[in-house]
């Protein structure tokens, strides 16, 4: 039927060559091409090669992949073309199998075209040696800085998270193109290299070269909008408008999620209406504008109007309607859009049940989120990502780090997102062997020039207390942003270095890095650590009134415990009471722990009260209480206080000490006899108590329960967990090495000065990192300088 009616059409060309590729183009079913496959060769074309060649294409183009290798098979004599038809339609081992079959087989030679795809198959089976390996043929035969072969392995290298390499190539490329130019800022935007997509942006405006066009400025925006450069972002508007694309629907589309992730849903809104039909992606960005923003009730609204239009929403639709930016208070909405995922079928999809894992993950749904990425039958490195990165949040550390090394078992490689969310959960964890072995991974994969895994590296080593190996990662990262130097200011502020806290702030300003909310909230913390009251008041002041930013609760709490740690407490009460807003736990907290500290009742009582009316259920503030009125030898309102405990039915958080030996770690709480050196370890406890006596040391037994006896009190104290913990470290390690600490809690005052000595009788350096800060004894002193 189908050849009878080409026939009617065209009766003057039945049987020529010119006839049967006419057919072919009207084909647009399989059924059609047998049919015309069949007159081909009843009329004597079955060798012509363009024939063949276009039919082998249309075939291609239907999916006949079978047909289309056996009908190639049968040619005997096939030609270059037609050999690149088959490597760029299979774009798979079929295509590397008739790459090597053309190199090995036959005397023709592979052009730019025949590497081109032969390297995009390589892609697409994410196989790096292969990939390189073609490179290196097509520079071989002279094709190394042909601008479509590069633009083929740039996409290559960055499918591979090669971005180094891609940059190398880029760079070697004397003729660059539009479409390579484009190519390279997608690239680096898909990799999370935003800035470099923007830098490269730059460039390709500085060359005088190259044209840009609609997808240039489409191609950077996603990076503009991930870094929140509004302003930038409007430069490359009016460039767009000056140009004639800021009409395209994709700029458009750009431009809504720039404004939206920047803050900006109104102008996003006016951006939308500027489209005349909207098609699906533009309205998807306006939803994930709504829902980024916390405007969900309108991202809601928007999805219903999709839904009566008769438009069939996709997965995209779906992951960017899921609550993840802000789920909180919206678990049934989650649970609805679940609901109709599994009704549409669409669960399934892996970016679908990856954005349903993180929303359940951040809304400590934890065991919903692992039972939905246990049912992905697919899972990339997103799923793993999301699922460990919930693990994180959720502080469940152990499990992330179990699921990291199942990870690595699997097919997947780890991408610089997952390896930026284990090395956290190593940070938290306090497992500083683990931490290596992930920094030794980020080495072989080439991963350290990413910005984010850098700045976790820093972050996770300032948490092992290792800040000089922070401090060197910093000075060696090539490009910085304001997240690193939050983290090196952050792990100052840490150790009580608060001086050094300030120098890297100035250095910051320096180099034109404007600060954020959370840099002011780390120079707060490190100068309330090291008691510069006086700079930490200007450094308020200036975040107020020279950068104009909102402080939010933790910036007054940090003030407070500036001026309260410092002894100021009646400043610092003033300070509460001047807020401009209602002053909350975390401020009034500062001020009930400062008033322990500098043994305030009457201001401990007054926080004491707003605590217990804010957050009854927080056992940590009855504990700070009770301790001041024992300290004070005010015996029975301590009791009074515990009796308060009690009936409430609160539980005080056990301490409990980590000490890392080798790539075991060893866990202590106190009076703990439960470890298999238990023996040595409280023989070695004896020894240092009797030493420690020796040298001055008086247990603090102020804080202990005043009806028991004063001899059972430093029974009590002498066992606590970090004195366990360092007990078996002396025994468990080499004389004169480093111990290491890691406390859950505030280390308590007899501790502290225990440690102190101890450092001084055993000559050992001991790092002690607390629920607050580290602390560095050496020689009988502490870092803290006895201030934390």
């Amino acid at each position: 039927m189908f050849i009878k009616s080409a026939i009617t059409g065209s009766y003057s060309l039945i049987g020529s060559q010119s006839f049967f590729i006419n057919l072919l183009k009207k084909s647009t079913t399989l059924s059609h091409l047998t049919q015309t496959h069949a007159q081909i060769i009843l009329n004597g074309f079955k060798d012509d090669l363009s024939t063949i060649t276009k039919l082998t294409n249309r075939l291609l183009d239907l999916n006949a992949t079978s047909y289309a290798r056996d009908l190639f098979l049968s040619i005997p004599n096939p030609d270059l073309f037609l050999f690149n038809v088959l490597i760029k339609g299979f774009s798979n081992h079929h295509s590397i199998s008739l790459y090597t079959h053309l190199r090995k087989c036959t005397h023709l030679i592979p052009d730019n075209f025949t590497y081109s795809w032969a390297i995009t198959s390589a892609s697409t089976l994410s196989d790096e040696k292969l990939g390189i390996l073609l490179y290196e043929h097509a520079i071989v035969d002279g094709f190394g800085s042909d601008v479509f072969v590069a633009t083929a392995f740039v996409d290559f290298c960055f499918k591979i998270w090669r971005v180094d390499l891609a940059r190398k190539v880029f760079d070697k490329i004397p003729a660059r193109d539009t479409v390579l130019w484009n190519s390279v800022i997608s690239g680096f935007v898909k990799s999370c290299f935003f800035e470099d997509a923007i830098r490269v942006f730059g460039d390709m405006l500085k060359d005088g070269r190259v044209r840009l066009d609609s997808t240039s400025v489409a191609a950077v925006l996603p990076a503009l909008a991930e870094l929140q450069e509004l302003t930038l972002g409007m430069k490359v508007q009016c460039l767009a408008l000056k140009l004639g694309f800021h009409s395209h629907v994709y700029v458009l589309t750009g431009l809504i999620s720039l404004y939206s992730k920047c803050g900006e849903v109104e102008a996003a809104k006016l951006l939308f209406g500027e489209i005349g039909r909207p098609d699906l992606v533009s309205c998807n960005a306006m939803i994930s504008g709504y829902t980024s923003n916390g405007e969900t009730e309108c991202s809601v609204r928007l999805f219903k109007q999709l839904l009566g239009s008769g438009e069939k929403v996709n997965s995209s639709t779906i992951v960017v309607l899921i609550p993840v930016f802000y789920p909180f208070g919206y678990l049934n909405l989650t649970k609805c859009i679940h609901s109709f995922c599994v009704k549409s079928g669409i669960v399934s999809k892996c970016s679908v049940s990856t954005a349903l894992t993180t929303a359940y993950s951040r809304l400590n749904e934890i065991e919903s989120a692992r039972k939905l990425f246990d049912e992905s039958s697919e899972k990339t490195s997103a799923s793993w990502n999301a699922m460990i990165s919930g693990y994180t949040q959720n502080g469940l550390t152990e499990a992330a780090v179990s699921l990291f090394q199942e990870m690595q078992m699997s097919k997947v490689s780890p991408n610089p997102v997952t390896v930026t969310s284990i090395l956290s959960a190593c940070a938290q964890l306090g497992a500083l062997s683990l931490g290596k072995w992930v920094h030794g991974l980020v080495k072989s994969m080439n991963f350290e020039s990413n910005i984010f895994v850098s700045t976790a590296l820093i972050d996770m080593y300032a948490k092992f207390g290792s800040i000089r190996e922070a401090r060197q990662l910093f000075d060696s990262m090539v490009e910085k942003n304001v997240v690193t130097w939050n983290a090196m200011i952050s792990g100052y502020g840490l150790h009580g270095q608060g001086q050094d806290a300030l120098r890297l702030f100035s250095e910051m300003s320096h180099f034109g890095v404007s600060p954020n909310g959370v840099t002011f909230l780390s120079l707060l913390y490190a100068c309330s650590h090291a008691g510069l009251v006086k700079e930490g008041e200007e450094l308020f002041h200036s975040m107020v009134h020279a950068h104009h930013f909102e402080p939010l609760a933790e910036h007054y709490a940090c003030m407070v415990d500036i001026l309260g740690r410092a002894g100021q407490l009646e400043r610092a009460f003033n300070f509460i009471m001047e807020m401009p807003v209602e002053p909350g736990t975390a401020e009034w907290g500062a001020l009930l722990g400062a008033c322990v500290i500098h043994k305030d009742k009457k201001l401990a009582h007054v926080a004491s009260e707003r605590l217990f009316q804010l957050d009854p259920d927080n056992v940590g503030y009855y504990v700070l209480l009770s301790n001041l009125y024992s300290a004070e030898r005010n015996y029975p309102l301590a009791a009074s206080v515990r009796q308060d405990v009690k009936k409430r039915k609160l539980a005080k958080i056990p301490g409990c000490t980590l000490i890392e030996i080798g790539e075991t770690p060893h866990v202590f709480t106190s009076g703990d006899r439960s470890h298999p050196r238990a023996t040595e370890i409280y023989a070695m406890l004896e020894e240092l108590i009797r030493k420690m006596k020796e040298a001055g040391f008086q247990t603090e037994t102020d804080t202990v329960l005043h009806d028991v006896e004063e001899e059972e009190k430093e029974q009590m104290l002498n066992v606590h967990s970090e004195k366990l913990a360092i007990a078996f470290g002396l025994i468990a390690t080499e004389s004169g090495s480093e111990i290491r600490i890691f406390k859950n809690l505030r280390v308590c005052i007899d501790c502290h000065t225990a440690t102190k000595f101890i450092s001084k009788i055993t000559e050992r350096v001991i790092v002690v990192r607390d629920a607050n800060r580290f602390h560095h004894f050496k020689d009988g002193v502490c870092s803290c300088g006895d201030y934390w």
